[in-house]
C-alpha cells in the first residue's frame, strides 16, 4: 500500500490506489514464486552434478590408494634390532 500511495497521481481515487496496491502485491508474490522455483532448479542441478562427480570420483580414489612403502617397516625393524642389541650387550658388560 505504501508503494501505491508513493506513486499516487493527483485525482486518483482510493479505489484505484487499492487496485494498484493489489497489483503490486500480486507482482511481488509472483516474483517470489519464480525466485523459489529458480533456486530449486539450481539446487537440483547442483545436487545432480555432485552425484555425477561423486560416482566418478569414488573409483578414482580407490585406484589411487597409496602403495605400502618399505621404509617405515625397515626403520621399525632397525630400531627393534638396535634396542635388542643394546639390551643384550648392556647385560653382559
Amino acid at each position: 500500500m505504501a508503494a501505491a500511495k508513493a506513486t499516487q497521481r493527483p485525482g486518483q481515487t482510493k479505489e484505484q490506489t487499492k487496485l494498484i496496491a493489489q497489483g503490486v502485491q500480486k507482482g511481488i508474490e509472483h516474483y517470489k514464486k519464480q525466485h523459489k522455483a529458480k533456486l530449486r532448479e539450481q539446487d537440483k542441478r547442483k545436487k545432480s552434478k555432485q552425484r555425477q562427480q561423486g560416482d566418478t570420483a569414488q573409483p578414482e580414489q580407490q585406484s589411487h590408494l597409496p602403495s605400502p612403502q618399505p621404509l617405515p617397516w625397515v626403520l621399525l625393524g632397525l630400531s627393534w634390532f638396535v634396542f635388542a642389541s643394546y639390551f643384550v650387550f648392556n647385560n653382559f658388560f
